[in-house]
């Protein structure tokens, strides 16, 4: 094996990995082909476990929901909890393109306005425990005051990547988790943005995952505010 950079790389000879997923979520054993991000729906069971195991507290949320294909896993992992599910359910908003476009952090030209709520809550296996929160975030959050023990942040651009640290971190549970979606994706350079800034505000400490949209994983401590 050729030794670069004191990382081994895989020799020519030997076949690209073709990875099936077969994991355990609580008892039921899944084999899925259909979802393409394997490593962040692993990261994902790994880190249900860690709070089950922990007896963390609070409700579970997804900001940028779309089609609801990484949702309905996280209502999966977490069918006991309350599931917040915010999205426009109209793609992007012009005030949170606009900066992204401005700065120059978004190089893409994608619709997101495909989807409904209907649509996502079919794929939903513990309907009752969802509460869909339709609208410009943090706009619908409408009040609410809760806490969290793991929340996705899926939303590509800056303001609402900020907006969602601002207000998940400071109720996430001791313990919890936050997966944040798109960091290491140069397409949507807003999103590491706000999370470097973040970070040098709050002291939190991020472990990237090497999966396709390149999501960092934050774990709030003991102590932690």
């Amino acid at each position: 094996m050729n030794k670069v950079l004191g990382l081994f790389t895989r020799p020519k000879s030997i076949p690209p990995l073709r990875l099936t997923i077969e994991t355990q979520f609580y008892d039921r054993k899944v084999t899925d082909i259909s979802y393409p991000d394997h490593v962040r729906l692993l990261a994902l069971d790994m880190a249900g476990k860690e709070i089950r195991s922990g007896n963390v507290e609070g409700s579970v949320a997804e900001v940028g929901v779309f089609q609801g294909d990484f949702a309905k896993y996280i209502n999966r992992v977490f069918s006991d909890r309350k599931f917040y599910l915010f999205d426009t359910f109209e793609g992007f908003d012009d005030r949170d393109l606009k900066k992204d476009e401005d700065e120059g952090y978004y190089s893409l030209d994608q619709d997101f306005s495909l989807t409904n709520v209907e649509h996502v809550l079919s794929k939903m296996e513990f309907r009752d425990n969802c509460v869909v929160k339709k609208g410009y975030f943090p706009e619908s959050l409408g009040g609410l005051d809760e806490t969290f023990c793991f929340v996705s942040l899926d939303t590509d651009l800056y303001n609402p990547i900020m907006e969602g640290l601002n207000y998940f971190y400071p109720r996430l549970s001791p313990g919890g988790y936050i997966f944040i979606h798109d960091y290491n994706n140069s397409h949507y350079d807003g999103v590491k943005q706000a999370i470097s800034e973040f970070r040098e505000e709050s002291g939190v400490a991020f472990f990237p995952l090497p999966d396709w949209g390149g999501t960092i994983v934050i774990m709030k401590p003991k102590g932690h505010r």
